[in-house]
C-alpha cells in the first residue's frame, strides 16, 4: 500500500468518491454548465475527465494538480513557496529528477524519509526505483510539472544549494567515524575549516547576488532555516541540518569579533565581506533562543555609491519642495516612517547632494550605515555616555553648518534640535510616525513649544518603500470596476481618464524575480512644507488630520496617491501600495 506524509505523520493513501471535476466545481474553477459539458463529452468520446479538461484548457495546470491532490488525498507542494534542503537534494541526482519529473523537497534523517514533489505520485514503479536509488523511504507529493522543472533548473545549478550540499557532504565525511572529540584549544581552528567556512561564505555570496538586505539564521527544533529579506520581504531559501548550526554560528561570531563561548546574552559585531567587485559591511546581532542562538546579519553595501533623490522615487512637486528646503541656511527637516522604510537612505541622498567643501556637515548615527567622503560621521555609544542628546550638545561647539541626528527619540533631543535650528544650523533627523502630518503633534507631545516649532520646522517627508514590478514578466490586465472606482476616489483631481481601456500592470512571476512578480524597490512619498498656514495650525496645537487637510489644500500629494500614480505607470501594483501604506 502507498503511504503518504502529512508533516511526517504516516497515513495510508485513500481515494475519495469525488472526481476531479467535482473538486473544480466546488472551488468555482468551472461552472455548472461547463461541468455538464465535460460529463457529456466523457460519455460520448470515452476520454478521461482529466484529458478533456487539458484538451480544452478549462483549468490551469496548478488548479488541476490541486484537484488531483484532493481527490487522491495526497499533499500538494508549491515549490515556489518552500525552502529546499541541501541534504534532500544530494540524495537524488539531477538526471534521475529530470527523468521521473520529481524534485526532492526535504529529508527526515531519523525516519529516513525523503519527501518528493512529483508530477505523478501514483507511479509506483518510479517510487520503487527512487527508493532503491536513494536507499530512503519515499514520501510522494503532488506538484505541477512546470514548477518541478523550474526547481530542477534553479536548484541543481544554483550555487547556494549545490555548494552548501558539497560542504555538508565533506563535513559528514569527517564525522562518519563517530563522535568527534574536539580539543577546546583547537576549537577556533576547527571552525575555520573548509566545510563550515564554505557554508558561511556561500550564504553571504548568495545574499549579495540576490540583493538581500538581511540574512536570518534561525535554529528550529530539528533544523536550521536560512531566510533572506529581499525587497523588504523574508524568503526562506535553505534548510541546514541542526548538527552544523553551532559551528556556523561560531564561524560568524569569530568573523564579527564576538565571544564564541558566550551564548546566554545578546551580542553585536561587525565585519566586511567581498564577493567579486562588490564589498559589503555586515552588522551582526546574536540572540539566545530556546533552540539555540539566532543570528541576523544586516548587509550594507560599500560599493555602488549613494542613490540620488530621483533614483529613490521623488519627483514633481515633492522633489521641488525638498530641493527648495535642503539648501536653506537653517531649520529642521524631518524624514518619517516605520523601521525599514528607507529614511536613512533618503537622508544620505540629501547629504550627498548638499555636501561641498564650503560647509561643515556632522552626523550622529546609530549605527553609521554608509560612509560618505567629506562628512564627519559619529556613531553613538550609550555605554560610554555618547547619546543623541549628549552628542548633539557637543556638536554645537564644532562649528557645524549642517547637523544630521539619526533619530529624535526623546524630549531632550527634540529640544536641542530646535535650539540648533534657531541658532543658525540646518538640522536633519528622523521620527517614527505614519504620516508627515503626524510628526508635528508628536514633537508637541515631546514638550516642544509650539511657537519654537512653528518657526524652526521647514518640511516633513513621510515615506514607504514598495516593490517594483519585474520588468521581465510584466503584463497588462483590466482591473475590476471596484478597483477603478477606488483609484478615482483616492486620486480625486489627480485622476486622468485614459483614452483607451483602463489598464493596470502586474508580474506574471518568472525565474528572474524568484517567482514573486517583483524585482527591486522604489519609494512613495509625501512632503509637507511648513508655510504660514501650517505654522498657525501648529500654534493652535491642531491634530494631524487638520494639518493634513491644510497640506492637501496647499498641493501636497499623499503617499497613497503617489503610489497609485506609480501603479498606473506600471512601476508597482495597487496591492503593494496598500500593503505598505497601511503599515
Amino acid at each position: 500500500m502507498l503511504f503518504l506524509n502529512f508533516n511526517f505523520v504516516m497515513v495510508p493513501a485513500q481515494i475519495t468518491n469525488k472526481t476531479i471535476i467535482d473538486v473544480l466545481l466546488t472551488k468555482n474553477v468551472i461552472g455548472q454548465e461547463l461541468f455538464d459539458r465535460i460529463k457529456l463529452e466523457n460519455v460520448n468520446t470515452g476520454k478521461s475527465l482529466e484529458q478533456i479538461i487539458v484538451d480544452h484548457n478549462f483549468a490551469s495546470d496548478e488548479e488541476l494538480t490541486k484537484a488531483k491532490a484532493e481527490v487522491y488525498q495526497i499533499p500538494y507542494l508549491d515549490l515556489a513557496e518552500i525552502s529546499i534542503s541541501p541534504e534532500a537534494l544530494s540524495l537524488v541526482p539531477q538526471i534521475v529528477a529530470e527523468r521521473y519529473v520529481c524534485f526532492p523537497y526535504t529529508f527526515d534523517k531519523e525516519k529516513k524519509q525523503l519527501v518528493l514533489a512529483m508530477k505523478d505520485p501514483l507511479d509506483l514503479k518510479a517510487i520503487e526505483f527512487l527508493e532503491q536509488k536513494s536507499e530512503k523511504i519515499i514520501i510522494p507529493a503532488f506538484a505541477t510539472e512546470e514548477r518541478i522543472k523550474e526547481a530542477i533548473n534553479q536548484y541543481y545549478t544554483q550555487s547556494l544549494t549545490t555548494q552548501v550540499t558539497a560542504a555538508l557532504k565533506e563535513s559528514s565525511k569527517e564525522d562518519r567515524g563517530g563522535v568527534r572529540v574536539v580539543d577546546a584549544g583547537k576549537l577556533d581552528k576547527i571552525i575555520r575549516e573548509a566545510p563550515i567556512a564554505k557554508i558561511v561564505s556561500t550564504l553571504l555570496e548568495f545574499a549579495i547576488k540576490a540583493k538581500a538586505s538581511d540574512i536570518h539564521i534561525e535554529p528550529q527544533q530539528d533544523k536550521t532555516r536560512i531566510r533572506y529579506r529581499i525587497d523588504g520581504i523574508l524568503h526562506e531559501k535553505l534548510v541546514l541540518p541542526r548538527t552544523v548550526h553551532d559551528a556556523v554560528i561560531s564561524r560568524i561570531k569569530i568573523l564579527s569579533k564576538m565571544k564564541i563561548d558566550e551564548k546566554r546574552i545578546p551580542q553585536d559585531g561587525r565585519f566586511s565581506f567581498r564577493s567579486g567587485l562588490e564589498e559589503v559591511d555586515l552588522r551582526v546581532s546574536s540572540l539566545p533562543s530556546v533552540n539555540g542562538e539566532k543570528i541576523v546579519m544586516r548587509l550594507l553595501k560599500k560599493t555602488g555609491g549613494v542613490p540620488t533623490l530621483t533614483d529613490l522615487g521623488l519627483r514633481g512637486l515633492a522633489l521641488k519642495n525638498i530641493n527648495g528646503s535642503i539648501f536653506l541656511a537653517n531649520g529642521i527637516i524631518l524624514v518619517t516612517g516605520p523601521t525599514g522604510s528607507g529614511k536613512t537612505t533618503t537622508l544620505y541622498a540629501v547629504l550627498s547632494k548638499i555636501n561641498t567643501t564650503r560647509v561643515n556637515i556632522i552626523t550622529l548615527e546609530d549605527p553609521v550605515e554608509y560612509e560618505i567622503p567629506g562628512i564627519n560621521q559619529v556613531q553613538i555609544n550609550p555605554t560610554a555616555g555618547l547619546t543623541f542628546a549628549s552628542g548633539l550638545r557637543s556638536f554645537l561647539r564644532q562649528d557645524p553648518n549642517i547637523i544630521m541626528v539619526g533619530e529624535i527619540r526623546d524630549q531632550e533631543t527634540a529640544g536641542l534640535a530646535i535650539q540648533a535650528a534657531l541658532t543658525g544650523h540646518l538640522v536633519f533627523s528622523t521620527l517614527h510616525t505614519n504620516s508627515a502630518s503626524g510628526a508635528l503633534p508628536r514633537l508637541l507631545d515631546m514638550k516642544a513649544e509650539p511657537y519654537l516649532l512653528a518657526s524652526s520646522m521647514i518640511c516633513v517627508v513621510a515615506q514607504r518603500v514598495v516593490r517594483k514590478i519585474c520588468t521581465n514578466c510584466r503584463e497588462e490586465y483590466q482591473p475590476p470596476v471596484e478597483v477603478i472606482e477606488d483609484i478615482k476616489r483616492i486620486l480625486g483631481p489627480l485622476f486622468q481618464q485614459p483614452s483607451g481601456p483602463f489598464k493596470l500592470y502586474r508580474g506574471k512571476k518568472c525565474p528572474e524575480c524568484n517567482d514573486t512578480g517583483y524585482s527591486g524597490r522604489v519609494g512613495i512619498f509625501e512632503v509637507l512644507t511648513v508655510n504660514e498656514r501650517i505654522g498657525r495650525l501648529i500654534l493652535e496645537r491642531a491634530p494631524a488630520s487638520k494639518l493634513e487637510a491644510q497640506a492637501k489644500q496647499d498641493g501636497m500629494m499623499t503617499m497613497t496617491q503617489d503610489g497609485y500614480l506609480k501603479s498606473l505607470e506600471g512601476i508597482t501594483t495597487i496591492e503593494e501600495v496598500l500593503r505598505v501604506s497601511r503599515a
